[in-house]
């Protein structure tokens, strides 16, 4: 994810492109994985858990579909542009399936889960459809396709974690790596299909969550992700009932591996975070000081068709404390939905207002899509004009990129830790990679390489990125 900049209508499309880094291993006899990822870092992760899957299975992968013998796409169902662009997608691939009858084609994930047996009638060029809980079966729903059958699992599970897969890390730059803790959601949003897409929340057994940090930090990487829909509602229990954890006392054990693994997680729901997790945050130099915190809108009323279970003075408090304990320097970021279903005048300046209290350092920021079979969709009508939602979305992203320049503004003249993750875009005489707070810090590369962490002292910023000066090189 573009963690670093303020996320936009069209910013948000950019992340829904097709992404894919298989690295060619065309092992020969193997038949050829091909697999496109849109949407969260959930989807980004699950798609490194299929690759292990397949590989298990006897796949080799290629990082060209038009070498491949079966091509994936993991999907997003979270908005109508998400799907559209899989459509799209998949029309683009139709000229390859007539060239070879025999090449599988399949769709994984949100949007799968939520179409079901009807993505087979609607995209004739489609195999199979498995749900983001079923991808044990891939082997044998793969099966199936090649003998000429159309396959699909959308089965949701109660205790699927992949607990004990190994990912296959894609997109990796070696030294940042998402690990997820936990899958599913309890909290039914009226507007979100997480729930019936991805499933009642489980979480994942602590020790291995902490087996695949090790191993991580054991093959070079720096830094880990801890993943979830709602981390802060992470709880496990032992088999024989004597061992609980929750997420604080995951993040103080991750933590602990070693100071030099740098520690982040992601998403936050403001009615579950607490004092305890923000004081583990305090207590640990290598949790980075940073909280997503979405609030998706600043009217209680609002809050309240949303089915967000807090109010606006609820989630102040919750901003309050974090800057209580954690100082003002912490980085927040946020979620906004405007021209939610009703929204006046009047909320929308609550939104506003509250985005001016909180001075978020980016955020991301969509006008309200209606998703079929949503209570939303069921309950209320959409009832704010595309006009009327594209001006408030227009103030709210431009009151972002204000505050946002404001809070990188202070950030010049401090020396910032900031973890090394490549080059920058521009030039290879730079360097780039991120600090404590998740943003961008660009500055020369002079002796320093990947993975390493650098003071640097920043020297200037726009609203999206730092630069800056490496101290003591």
């Amino acid at each position: 994810m573009r963690d670093l900049e303020i996320l936009t209508e069209t910013d948000k499309e950019s992340l829904e492109l097709p992404r894919t880094s298989l690295e060619e291993n065309n092992v020969t006899g193997k038949r050829k994985l091909y697999i496109e990822s849109y949407g969260c870092q959930m989807n980004f992760s699950d798609s490194e858990i299929v690759t292990s899957i397949l590989q298990e299975g006897g796949y080799s992968t290629t990082a060209n579909f038009e070498n491949a013998d079966v091509i994936l796409l993991n999907t997003c169902a979270i908005r109508e542009n998400a799907e559209q662009k899989v459509r799209n997608r998949l029309n683009n691939f139709g000229y390859l399936k007539k060239k070879r009858p025999d090449l599988v084609v399949g769709v994984l994930g949100c949007m799968a889960e939520r179409l079901k047996t009807k993505f087979l009638e609607e995209e004739k060029i489609v195999d199979i459809v498995a749900g983001p809980d079923s991808y044990r079966d891939l082997p044998n729903l793969l099966s199936e396709a090649e003998d000429g059958h159309k396959a699909i699992n959308v089965f949701l599970s109660k205790e699927e974690t992949y607990a004990d897969i190994s990912p296959v890390r894609l997109n990796s730059n070696g030294v940042t790596a998402f690990v997820s803790i936990m899958r599913g959601c309890d909290n039914m949003c009226s507007f979100c299909v997480v729930p019936y897409t991805r499933g009642r929340e489980r979480s994942r057994d602590v020790y291995s969550i902490i087996k695949e940090c090790q191993d991580l930090l054991d093959n070079g990487y720096k830094e880990v992700t801890l993943l979830g829909q709602n981390v802060d509602s992470y709880k496990w229990t032992s088999e024989d009932g004597l061992e609980k954890v929750n997420f604080a006392q995951l993040l103080e054990r991750v933590a602990l591996i070693s100071p030099d693994l740098r520690v982040r997680f992601s998403t936050s729901h403001p009615k579950d975070i607490t004092d305890e997790v923000l004081y583990t945050i305090k207590k640990y130099e290598n949790i980075c000081k940073y909280i997503h915190l979405p609030a998706q809108s600043g009217s209680s009323r609002i809050l309240k068709m949303m089915n967000r279970t807090y109010d606006r003075e609820w989630y102040i408090n919750r901003i309050d404390s974090i800057r209580n304990i954690l100082g003002e320097d912490c980085g927040i970021s946020q979620d906004m939905i405007v021209g939610f279903c009703t929204e006046t005048e009047e909320d929308h300046q609550q939104t506003l207002s509250l985005i001016e209290y909180v001075k978020y350092d980016y955020g991301y920021m969509f006008s309200y899509s209606e998703r079929p079979g949503t209570p939303a969709a069921k309950k209320y009508v959409d009832d704010i004009p595309a006009k009327v939602k594209q001006k408030r979305l227009a103030e709210v992203i431009d009151l972002q990129l204000k505050l946002s320049l404001e809070r990188n503004n202070r950030a010049i003249g401090q020396v910032q830790k900031v973890l090394v993750e490549g080059f920058s875009k521009r030039s290879e005489d730079f360097l780039q990679g991120r600090n404590d707070q998740n943003k961008k810090v660009i500055f020369p590369k002079e002796v320093h390489k990947k993975g390493d962490y650098v003071m640097v002292k920043i020297t200037s910023c726009s609203s999206a990125t730092l630069k800056g000066e490496p101290e003591n090189s």
